[in-house]
């Protein structure tokens, strides 16, 4: 998966104020050391920044990095942005007083891998607090027509299924091994636009999820139907019969050691 694709930093600013949330459950301070794992443009990393936080972010993207650096050089705030993997974090054990991801290492494909670093990552008395999407709803739906038109064309995938960083139990078997106790907090976030088409379309053309299908579904010609498909989901899931608006659940995640 490649998030360099497409137009992540337009998907980045709607995602604005679940960073604002992760860091206010975070509780950051001036003067902390803060990781963003999967930082992307930097939404928590400058967040945090912003309070007086030191602060580091890591993202696979390096285009995302890139943007990233740039909005700390115009916001005038100290961040470091590096190039690293969750699953193996290029930062120092125990480095960090609050290790966030904002809709980031849900999508490690090693879960048990990339627990293991923010555990490795977070100081002793350090807490780590991450965001995942709750499924059901309608991105969820246009996730399995995207998972189902690909495997179509490439044939089912084998690989190991995702973490279910939204299930409390779930995540305490990952961090539990680590001495950390987990709570977690629904939350939503609405997502709006001129219309479920322009909407659906934006999403089409600049999610780096869908930038990726398209690549191996057009060939094939299964392009236009998988579109038109994800068109109608959100047509129907239209909250706003003048515009358009969808509301989505996701969970903070917070974990601290016992």
């Amino acid at each position: 998966m490649d998030w360099g694709r497409g137009r992540y930093e337009r998907i980045a600013g709607e995602l604005l104020p679940v960073a604002a949330s992760v860091i206010e459950a975070a509780g950051v301070q001036p003067g902390e050391r803060v990781l963003d794992v999967g930082c992307g443009t930097g939404n928590a990393a400058l967040l945090a920044a912003e309070r007086g936080a030191r602060v580091v972010g890591v993202d696979p993207a390096a285009s995302l990095l890139e943007l990233a650096a740039a909005d700390a050089e115009d916001r005038g705030v100290e961040a470091s942005f590096i190039e690293g993997t969750a699953g193996a974090l290029p930062v120092a054990d125990g480095g960090f007083d609050a290790v966030l991801s904002v809709f980031g290492v849900i999508f490690a494909p090693d879960a048990d891998a990339a627990a293991a670093e923010l555990a490795r990552v977070t100081s002793p008395a350090g807490r780590i607090v991450v965001s995942a999407w709750l499924p059901g709803g309608v991105f969820t739906e246009a996730m399995k027509v995207r998972r189902e038109a690909i495997g179509r064309v490439t044939g089912p995938n084998t690989g190991r299924p995702a973490a279910a960083w939204h299930d409390r139990e779930a995540v305490a078997g990952l961090l539990g091994r680590f001495g950390f106790e987990v709570e977690v907090a629904v939350q939503s976030l609405e997502f709006t636009g001129a219309s479920a088409g322009e909407y659906a379309e934006a999403e089409l053309a600049d999610h780096p999820m869908w930038v990726g299908a398209r690549d191996l579904l057009e060939p094939a010609g299964a392009w236009p139907a998988v579109r038109d498909r994800v068109v109608e989901l959100f047509a129907a899931a239209n909250e706003d019969r003048d515009a358009f608006r969808v509301t989505s659940r996701y969970v903070l995640v917070t974990a601290r050691r016992a």
